[in-house]
């Protein structure tokens, strides 16, 4: 993978800059190392985490190796509005779990997991889905990571890709797995302010560098109408609608943001949430203005990759003292995602799996510390393993994506309607996962009849994430009229289209399936309404000091 276009350090350079990284990341977690740590501080930190480290956690965590990727490639392939597409609405994704999380927080102020709530609600085979996606999730987070740092280290030095995975999982794991989310919050707030300093300083100098806004301007005049244009369909179309179906299925899914949703300290989440929304979107934006100017320059990609335009654009224009800071900047970036990765595996492993269905709620607080830290270490081997072929993972994350699409209106309305039952919850993911393979792979023909159905559906799924977006924030009676003006207006104006939009369409799908078999199963049966004030006291401390 070495490329003799980029600028490259020597074997030491490289070994002494991941050294100095993840050296100084391991002697900061030092400081809060203590004898005889106890589970509920490995999973939370107690609930006690204050707003300042939970906004840069938050922000750090969010920000990972693909985000640099994927930023600049949305600039240098949709043009002026692909940064904002990605950056924006990454940014929600952040935002909209705030609402939702306040209820979460108010039913079980004590929990570790959203899988520890949802195991209070319905049971194990509910709870078991939500772990089982999160699972699935993080091991692809931690492949996704271990594999840019290998490139990354592959790139800009003589060391192998297999080299560069090895140190990034094995640094991670060493700073981690004593302290489990205590370390990933502390070390997070330090490669932040990192995150931040850097960013800073190399966004503008590879702008300026580049020939600045004049050149920017010049350039937009070479590119097609769609790329220079800031209301693009085929931005909207292709990038932004996508994501934005996203937003609801990744705040709701993603272990590593509920993690820090109830370790959180309950008065600071607004606070936390919205500044990690504003952190998030002005450095991925940013970092999506140099895949913009590249494409203005006409600059092609290394050997046609796209994950090679911003090492080759730090390469091509900055000394190297900056492209040593870039360096840092993704190697800091994947750290904190991994760590948080790794954080929330460990909490699911020990709180769903372990505490609710191996020991019932009859826990060992030592037992589940060691379940959390060989967690840690199985994962870190998984991920080092699987990241070293080079897998594609493709099928895996679009699994993942559906998944998470699928347990969003479960979820949720599980912990507002008291007439959702376990058997609707299990049912509609199930059926919602066989509808989206069958829109997402065409196993049946997108047209006609059948094309149609699945329009139908996905104006239900289109629907229902306005509706709950606008539930969360302006309550029932807004959220239900918002809901069905969205439905209504995909019917008119997506039938006959949607269907071209093969991803999109299978997303919405995953949502309006699984939405409609859940209300339709919960409203016909006939099981007594749920009690939730049961819930607080199913959910509790596993320590016994803090009971």
């Amino acid at each position: 993978m070495n490329n003799d276009s980029l600028y490259q350090f020597s074997t030491i350079t490289v070994l002494l800059l991941l050294i100095a990284f993840y050296g100084g990341t391991y002697l900061i977690t030092l400081t809060i190392r203590k004898k005889k740590e106890d589970a509920d501080e490995f999973m939370v930190s107690n609930h006690r985490v204050g707003f300042g480290m939970g906004a840069a956690s938050m922000t750090a965590t969010w920000i990972w190796a693909a985000s640099f990727y994927a930023a600049a490639t949305s600039g240098y392939t949709y043009g002026v509005s692909g940064p904002i597409h990605y950056g924006f609405w990454g940014a929600l994704m952040i935002l909209f779990i705030y609402p939702f999380g306040r209820r979460f927080r108010k039913l079980a102020p004590n929990a570790h997991t959203l899988g520890e709530l949802i195991h209070a609600r319905h049971g194990s085979s509910s709870q078991l889905i939500l772990a089982f996606s999160n699972v699935l999730g993080s091991i692809i987070s931690l492949m996704v990571n271990f594999t840019a740092a290998g490139a990354l280290v592959s790139v800009l030095s003589p060391l192998s890709f297999q080299t560069g995975v090895i140190l990034a999982g094995v640094g991670v794991l060493c700073y981690t797995l004593w302290s489990g989310f205590r370390a990933s919050v502390l070390t997070d707030f330090a490669q932040l302010v990192a995150l931040m300093a850097i960013a800073i300083v190399i966004i503008p100098a590879v702008f300026f560098a580049m020939g600045g806004p004049s050149e920017l301007l010049e350039g937009l005049k070479h590119v097609t109408p769609q790329q220079a244009d800031f209301f693009s369909t085929d931005a909207i179309l292709n990038q932004g609608a996508p994501f934005f179906v996203a937003v609801l299925a990744y705040a709701i899914g993603n272990q590593t943001i509920s993690q820090r949703l109830f370790a959180v300290n309950e008065d600071h989440i607004k606070p936390t949430f919205i500044t990690a929304t504003v952190g998030y979107g002005a450095i991925v934006i940013g970092l999506g203005m140099i895949g913009l100017m590249a494409l203005t320059l006409g600059v092609e990609p290394l050997n046609g990759d796209m994950n090679n335009l911003i090492p080759q654009m730090v390469s091509e224009y900055l000394p190297p003292f900056f492209i040593a800071l870039f360096f840092i900047l993704v190697i800091g970036s994947l750290s904190s995602t991994a760590d948080s990765d790794l954080s929330a595996l460990s909490a699911i492993m020990m709180a769903d799996v372990y505490g609710k269905n191996i020991a019932r709620g009859k826990a060992d607080p030592r037992r589940m510390l060691l379940v959390g830290r060989l967690t840690m270490i199985i994962a870190t081997v998984l991920g080092i393993v699987f990241a070293s072929f080079s897998l594609d993972i493709l099928v895996m994350l679009v699994f993942v994506g559906a998944l998470w699409g699928a347990i969003v209106f479960p979820v949720i309305a599980s912990c507002f309607w008291d007439r959702i039952t376990n058997l609707a919850f299990t049912s509609s993911v199930l059926v919602a996962m066989v509808v989206f393979c069958m829109a997402r792979f065409e196993w049946v023909p997108l047209e006609g009849i059948s094309g149609l159905i699945f329009e139908l559906l996905a104006s239900i799924g289109g629907g229902v994430i306005i509706g709950l977006m606008v539930f969360g924030f302006l309550g029932r009676i807004a959220g239900l009229v918002a809901g069905v003006l969205a439905m209504l207006a995909m019917v008119v104006f997506a039938t006959g289209e949607l269907r071209d939009y093969t991803v999109l369409l299978a997303s919405l799908t995953a949502y309006g399936t699984s939405t409609l078999v859940c209300v339709i199963m919960s409203l016909a049966s006939r099981q007594p309404r749920f009690d939730f004030t049961t819930i607080t006291h199913k959910v509790g401390h596993y320590d016994e000091s803090l009971t």
